[in-house]
């Protein structure tokens, strides 16, 4: 178990939460605004604390967090971010080995963009760079919050494929937020629908149903299955 809640809440957003995340899962955390999918990252991040109830951590933790762009007369550039991720909590002051720093860059198809300012880079390219940090310190779980903001759809695809990779080929779980359940719902195995009624955890079929959703928005919600694709009216 790398991850448990136990009766846990943020109030006035949620309460009740029991939920454990298992080594190589992927768990897709939806739901409207404002209902506090960010707030339970920062929870498992130890920058947001609980009200009510326990959440235990035993892993290593990369973060890939919302996307907003560097200023753009940041002097740093892509490789210099990484490089400062790779040396975050060592105690020498020696510099992460130069070939880590490209491997990591590689990992994450950003290797065009190691030397280039990054407040000079596109919202896509600084996600990238988001990314690479995000591996560092080789973890054992990923929590992303919104990571397909300023992507165009095809490299929204090359996300959730590299992520559904980590989670495959070395068991790192992922723990990924979003308002729509589409771009992962050929990898996902679990979802965590919060809302303003309460929340519900569980295989995509049990969760993404209509009397499911209707109960928790306290209204009638309609799951439409259009081709492969989730549709909620």
């Amino acid at each position: 178990m790398l991850v448990s809640f136990h009766n846990a809440a943020v109030e006035p957003l949620w309460s009740d939460l029991n939920l454990a995340v298992d080594r190589g899962e992927f768990i897709t955390v939806l739901g409207p605004n404002g209902v506090g999918k960010s707030t339970l990252l920062g929870t498992i991040l130890g920058t947001r604390a609980l009200t009510a109830g326990t959440v235990d951590v035993d892993c290593r933790v990369g973060f890939i967090p919302q996307q907003r762009m560097f200023p753009a007369d940041l002097p740093l550039r892509a490789r210099n971010l990484v490089s400062l991720s790779l040396a975050h909590g060592t105690v020498t002051r020696r510099r992460p080995p130069r070939h880590r720093v490209d491997e990591l860059l590689e990992e994450v198809g950003a290797t065009g963009i190691a030397n280039r300012r990054v407040g000079q880079l596109s919202g896509g390219q600084q996600q990238l760079v988001r990314q690479a940090q995000a591996l560092a310190n080789d973890p054992e779980l990923i929590l992303a919050d919104e990571p397909l903001l300023s992507l165009d759809p095809g490299k929204q695809q090359v996300t959730v494929e590299r992520l559904e990779a980590w989670c495959r080929e070395r068991g790192t779980s992922v723990l990924f937020v979003t308002h729509g359940i589409n771009p992962v719902l050929h990898v996902v195995d679990k979802v965590l629908y919060l809302a303003p009624n309460g929340h519900t955890f569980g295989p995509v079929d049990e969760v993404m149903r209509s009397d499911v959703l209707s109960e928790l928005y306290g209204s009638s919600v309609t799951v439409l299955n259009v081709d492969g694709r989730l549709i909620v009216v």
